[in-house]
């Protein structure tokens, strides 16, 4: 019975200490997402410098071609405005939690309970049972994989964007090359053709000049 009331005293202790907690890390939410707000130039020169960084080492890594990867770094330059409005408005909708979740992890000061359980191993004594895995941190680990899935899938979707763009661009550009090879020889031939009716038209009168 005393034990039972103890319990409940430390329950009560705790679940105030809680909401505190809670509540303050609401308020660092808050704040972050006023940070961003006022802070939106700084972070999209941020998300510049990094794209400008990324899409040249990832270009670098998976295509050695000299061609393609020109040609995909130049596409890479000119799609970046489209890059910038979609990392900006990912950033505002995710970033602010996903800091606040690592700072809370920070602040937590959670034991290491490995470092425990190999003393109470060489002191001799039965380890402490690893405390059960909490349902929330069951589902942020999910969310966290699933985004993670998310996010390597959209570097693949990129990628392969990339590589038909660049077959299209090609393309387009073999085909306006031979367009204008084309229009060049039409434009010499009728050049020539001009040319050899002045030649014919300035010989007549010559000729009919020489017979009077």
């Amino acid at each position: 019975m005393h034990t039972q009331i103890e319990e409940l005293d430390d329950l009560t202790k705790v679940s105030p200490v809680k909401k505190i907690e809670e509540q303050k890390m609401h308020d660092v939410l808050l704040l972050l997402e006023n940070l961003t707000s006022r802070e939106e130039a700084s972070i999209k020169l941020i998300i510049d410098c990094l794209y400008d960084v990324g899409y040249v080492n990832l270009i670098n890594q998976k295509f050695r071609s000299r061609t393609l990867n020109g040609s995909l770094k130049l596409i890479a330059r000119v799609s970046k405005p489209a890059f910038k409005v979609i990392a900006w408005k990912w950033y505002k909708r995710n970033c602010p939690q996903l800091i606040v979740n690592w700072l809370r992890k920070q602040v937590a000061f959670e034991p290491a309970t490995t470092v425990k359980q190999a003393a109470e191993i060489e002191a001799g004594l039965e380890p402490e049972p690893t405390p059960p895995i909490h349902p929330t941190s069951v589902m942020k680990l999910e969310s966290q994989n699933r985004e993670v899935k998310y996010l390597r899938s959209q570097v693949r979707m990129l990628a392969s964007i990339l590589v038909a763009v660049t077959a299209v661009f090609g393309g387009t550009v073999v085909w306006l090359g031979y367009s204008l090879e084309r229009y060049n020889l039409q434009t010499v031939e009728q050049l020539n053709n001009r040319v050899r009716v002045l030649e014919t038209s300035t010989d007549e009168p010559l000729a009919t000049g020489k017979e009077n």
